[in-house]
């Protein structure tokens, strides 16, 4: 009896404090488990870059060119989506999704351990692990708003929070062990050992609450979707802002090309960007801090306008690093590193807070979900097309694994045309952003390696999946 009071007072607690009031339920669980498993897989992502370094032995440019074709299936996420509406597989809209997409990650990291040995298999591999994450994620989200619908207004937006938390907490485990693993083992042996987790999606796929789907009530639902999300982007109110953080987002990186130098030519190793990927894994969480405590009340415009400014401004402080004048100044690399990249996360992180509030505040009564998912592609097709921007530069300036003799132009030319969208500043709304009713109930959202100075120490060569949950960043209906 005692014991049995003793678990319930702990549920109890866990329930209220930890999980912000919502139920402990098998469901709950499994909805956690996706998230959390999104944020751990980052446990691989240091062993990519070095697999593709140093076993396939790719140029920066072959590099960048290879993460663009990964983003493809973050860019399709509204297809994904519409087939998992239209389209049940075995009578389940979610349930069966969950399941393939756990097998398609298993099996693409089982082989980057196995049998990949080339560029071609890699950049196959490589793209059904960013399917995996894309369609459980499509998925999961799904789900969540579903839940979220009946919320109470108390528990307004504590679902979302909750799943924020979660994938949060995976990526941050994984952000120091990342290196910290591969300087024990081989990448091939973190490659298996990251095959692991997708199977967790598919052992707890089985918890989604969800009804078998009749045949005869399955619906076409792409025809009426499509054309209301078309007359929709295309009103001019929508369609401006939308070009001016396109472009802002589709400016040349130059990501690859500074893992390989910071790698071949400063000698920094796993378990030290390991470090680095901790520390602006939690720079990131103090730049939506800083946002959400003392910025959001800026309006769009202005903060958008400074954020172009001084992203560009303090990317340039990679070229200290690329000159070696840091140790003119006393300041060895490692340490120089830390810094720079603890500044510039923060920084990059509070620029791209504004842009995901205005995705929110775009989105229509109605389809706000499907809308919301189709601006998420559109950040994310701008990121693709970085990266190959960005593979073309690096080749065209002869920028190699071990020539880095012009690195320092393709730096100033990356950070220099981030200013380029500045003319259409005037296409982005400038009324306060708690002025305007938004959005209460979206899913956790993601933007795949959003354009941002602080992350090309930091991210290494993998692009990552940003998260930020709407609800935190003060958007929620009033």
């Amino acid at each position: 009896m005692f014991i049995n009071i003793y678990q319930l007072k702990i549920k109890q607690y866990i329930e209220n404090n930890l999980l912000f009031g919502n139920k402990l339920t098998p469901e709950l669980f499994a909805i956690l488990t996706v998230y959390f498993v999104q944020g751990i897989l980052g446990l691989a992502r240091l062993a990519v870059s070095f697999f593709l370094k140093d076993d396939l032995m790719l140029s920066p440019a072959q590099v960048s060119a290879l993460m663009g074709v990964a983003a493809i299936p973050w860019v399709t996420k509204p297809i994904i989506g519409f087939l998992s509406d239209g389209k049940p597989l075995f009578g389940y809209r979610r349930r069966s999704y969950l399941i393939l997409s756990g097998i398609l990650g298993s099996m693409a990291w089982l082989s980057l351990g196995t049998i990949v040995h080339n560029a071609w298999g890699a950049t196959i591999a490589i793209l059904f692990t960013s399917l995996s994450v894309a369609m459980s994620d499509v998925i999961v989200d799904s789900v969540v708003v579903e839940r979220a619908k009946n919320e109470s207004l108390v528990k307004s937006g504590s679902l979302q929070s909750l799943t924020w938390g979660s994938s949060a907490l995976g990526g941050l485990i994984t952000a120091y062990f990342s290196g910290a693993l591969l300087q024990q083992f081989s990448n091939n042996i973190v490659f298996l050992i990251t095959a692991c987790f997708p199977l967790l999606v598919v052992g707890i796929a089985g918890l989604i609450i969800e009804k078998p789907v009749e045949k005869e009530t399955i619906s076409n639902p792409f025809q009426g979707q499509i054309k209301q999300l078309w007359q929709t982007i295309t009103q001019k109110s929508i369609l401006a802002p939308v070009i001016f953080i396109a472009l802002w987002q589709g400016t040349p990186s130059a990501d690859s090309a500074f893992f390989f130098f910071s790698t071949n030519e400063l000698g920094f190793t796993p378990e030290f960007l390991g470090r680095v990927r901790l520390i602006t894994s939690l720079a990131s969480l103090i730049g939506i801090l800083c946002y959400q405590n003392w910025l959001k009340q800026i309006s769009f415009r202005v903060m958008l306008g400074w954020s172009v400014v001084l992203s560009s401004l303090l990317g340039m402080t990679s070229l200290i690093l690329v000159t070696h004048f840091n140790r003119t100044l006393g300041i060895d690399d490692h340490w120089f590193s830390l810094g720079d990249s603890l500044v510039l996360t923060v920084m990059g992180q509070i620029a791209f807070m504004p842009v995901l509030v205005l995705s929110a505040r775009l989105c229509p009564e109605g389809i706000e979900a499907s809308f919301f998912a189709l601006l998420m592609s559109i950040w994310n097709l701008a990121g693709l097309l970085s990266h190959e921007l960005g593979a073309l530069l690096t080749h065209w300036l002869g920028v190699t694994e071990t020539n880095f003799e012009h690195l320092w132009l393709l730096l100033l030319i990356t950070n220099l045309s981030s200013l380029l969208p500045l003319p259409l500043l005037k296409l982005l709304p400038n009324e306060d952003p708690q002025m305007h009713n938004s959005l209460k109930n979206l899913p956790v959202s993601e933007i795949y390696e959003h354009h941002t100075p602080g992350g090309m120490l930091g991210q290494d060569i993998m692009p990552e999946v940003v998260l930020s949950n709407i609800k935190e960043l003060g958007v929620e209906k009033k």
